[in-house]
């Protein structure tokens, strides 16, 4: 009797062993709903086989195998299991993770009886190509055959996002579909607009995590039947089946978005190239400050380098860059140089953007007399003040109280505010041009789905003076009337502990700089900050991130950091402490044979020691090789489930990216 073998998404990196007499190998890659434990699960099947190492008498039938949709294939299987091989983590949890919300429902499936419909939108004609855009586009056209990955390295403005769309146009054209990763969620409506504008009569779906769980999974149902010819979509569209898969394309390549940080711990980007080579298909990474792990492959002969170094719209030119020097307590407010520079802007209407990389009122909450201050009872973090709502909230874990009237510890009335938020600038802001029209943009302001777009509109048909932000406003949004950008508080980011955070704060600052002037107005970019001499910031105003690169590649030679080594960290936490030291000690004396070159670091508490009520502990391992790294985790993973006790839970992250 054809027995099926299920993968379920638990914590466990096995198969399990079913009863199906109507099963056959089409169904390989099909949901399966199969009684587990007392209840039932859903999960996929992977294999069909004919013997078990289980007594058939022991095996319990499968309650149904749903073929209401097609199976995963066997490119999308071979993905996955490169996925959970890689990453180390559980291929049944890799795999029902890699299907939509709405297709892992215990009740079945079933399609959702209203449609959402995409707004209609006017077509747009498409420009005149750039020399350096009409090269791009040829040159990738010259190799689709095969394995091809590029690094489209463009300034900000460039038209990037142009060369994509004449790509795609196309592979469509020859009959093949094309996968677009965006980073974030907020850029997919933009993107989503100016694709369907330039490619009106191109069938296409946007993928993301503010869809519901109906219309999420019929559009990975149209992706999977090949109706959709192009999938737009954030992080996990990299899963999302297309049979006819022509070309991958990962817009803002560097962006830290595409890495998992919880479960399974991948990397998008990294996956594209994966998928790209197992399929033997070209892949597109584009960015204005592409990760030095891309720059260093295109130094190796790995990737092929594709360079846009002029803005797109005749006239525009890159924004001049300023420093305006403070003091280290004054950087995280607005100096007089900028104040005057946004009064100039409101008398001209023109547009201004504010950016400020830390959202709430302040970030810290103290008692002057006793040096109380607002820490959070569950997190090794600050309650950040949050005025509106007259509350403290941890960002970490959610904790919210009321902001107290008085010092619990000394009974002083009168507390202070330390550093500034978006809050606090967009009040100072009012304070200053209190005629002026004033929108804040940040995760506080922008908690419904069609928030962006209604912002989006706002903003684009001039209603706004000056724009106060995140992050959130400055990645690939094109905003043509702003013409002033001043950047608040970045110096945080020249001491921090982690490697990685001048590469950060550099492409956070070119995007940020890239807002400005992106039609014919020039544009100006005002950055504050108490160490104008920082190399960093030269490279800045210089406009040149080749030398940047080629300096922090430097640096990481020296010490050994990626790309030149590879790494993995062991992270665990508990609520039990003592059970979470045992644990990591015993985790390091359990490590199997090392191979030369190969480091194992003490445990070590992570920046943030304490979160959700449980404390943790992490552990870097290194090595020369990537193989040779694999090789270890491979060996010491199954000692380390041997190990852990309930109480801890314990995850491997490969190729971290914050430590």
């Amino acid at each position: 009797m054809p027995i099926v073998q299920v993968a379920f998404d638990l914590p466990l990196d096995r198969l399990f062993d079913y009863l199906a007499p109507e099963a056959s190998a089409a169904d390989v890659g099909l949901r399966t709903l199969a009684p587990f434990g007392s209840g039932q699960k859903v999960g996929v099947i992977l294999s069909v086989v004919s013997e078990s190492r289980w007594p058939e008498e022991q095996l319990r039938p499968v309650t149904a195998i749903w073929r209401d949709t097609p199976p995963l294939s066997q490119a999308d299987l071979k993905l996955l299991h490169f996925c959970s091989t890689y990453y180390h983590h559980p291929l049944g949890a890799v795999t029902l993770n890699a299907l939509p919300p709405g297709l892992r429902r215990i009740k079945g499936w079933s399609p959702p009886r209203r449609r959402r419909k995409c707004a209609e939108v006017e077509p747009v004609a498409a420009p005149t190509l750039t020399s350096e855009q009409q090269a791009a586009v040829a040159s990738v056209l010259s190799g689709m055959d095969g394995f091809q990955p590029v690094l489209l390295h463009g300034i900000t403005g460039s038209g990037k996002t142009e060369v994509y769309l004449r790509l795609i146009e196309q592979q469509v054209a020859a009959g093949r579909q094309v996968l677009v990763l965006a980073p974030e969620i907020s850029l997919t409506p933009q993107l989503e607009q100016r694709f369907r504008q330039r490619l009106p009569g191109i069938s296409m779906v946007s993928m993301h995590s503010g869809l519901g769980e109906k219309e999420r999974a019929v559009r990975w149902l149209e992706a999977q039947n090949g109706e959709a010819a192009v999938v737009l979509g954030t992080r996990s569209a990299i899963f999302c089946p297309m049979p006819r898969l022509g070309l991958i394309v990962v817009d803002e390549e560097h962006d830290g978005s595409y890495k998992q940080q919880e479960g399974l711990r991948y990397s998008a980007r990294d996956l594209a190239l994966v998928r790209a080579q197992q399929l033997q298909i070209p892949a597109v990474l584009g960015s204005a400050t592409p990760a030095l792990e891309s720059w260093w492959n295109v130094q190796a002969g790995r990737y092929r380098l594709l360079s846009l170094s002029d803005r797109a719209i005749s006239g525009a030119r890159l924004p001049s860059i300023r420093l305006v020097e403070t003091s280290a307590a004054q950087a995280q407010d607005m100096s007089p140089v900028v104040l005057e520079a946004l009064a100039s802007r409101l008398a001209r209407k023109e547009q201004s953007l504010v950016f400020v990389n830390r959202r709430g009122y302040a970030p810290v909450l103290f008692c002057p007399q006793c040096r109380w201050i607002s820490g959070c009872s569950r997190c090794s973090a600050r309650m950040v003040v949050h005025l509106r709502r007259h509350e403290l909230r941890c960002h970490h874990c959610g904790l919210k109280h009321p902001i107290p009237q008085r010092c619990p510890d000394c009974g002083n009335t009168h507390l202070e505010t330390l550093g500034s938020g978006t809050q606090k600038i967009e009040a100072a802001l009012h304070s200053h041009f209190p005629s002026a029209r004033i929108l804040r943009l940040d995760s506080d302001t922008l908690t419904r789905r069609e928030a962006w777009e209604e912002t989006l509109k706002t903003i684009h048909a001039g209603e706004v003076d000056i724009l106060v932000g995140t992050q959130l406003l400055v990645k690939g949004h094109d905003f043509p009337r702003i013409t002033l950008v001043a950047a608040l508080g970045v110096d945080q980011a020249l001491y921090s502990s982690d490697f990685r955070s001048s590469e950060r704060l550099f492409a956070q600052l070119v995007q940020v700089a890239g807002r400005a002037g992106r039609a014919a107005d020039s544009g100006e970019v005002l950055i504050q900050t108490a160490f104008p001499g920082h190399p960093l910031f030269q490279s800045l105003l210089a406009h040149d991130y080749p030398g940047f690169a080629q300096r922090e590649l430097e640096e990481r030679r020296l010490t050994g950091f990626p790309p030149f080594a590879y790494q993995a960290l062991l992270r665990a936490s508990s609520e039990n402490p003592a059970a979470l030291e045992k644990f990591m000690q015993e985790a390091v004396e359990a490590t199997p044979p090392r191979q030369h070159g190969l480091e194992i670091y003490d445990p070590v508490p992570p920046p943030l020691a304490r979160l959700a009520g449980k404390a943790r502990l992490q552990l870097l391992v290194q090595a020369p090789h990537r193989a040779q790294l694999q090789e270890f985790l491979s060996a010491w993973e199954a000692r380390l489930h041997a190990l852990a006790p309930r109480s801890v839970q314990w995850s491997l992250d490969v190729d971290p990216t914050e430590l």
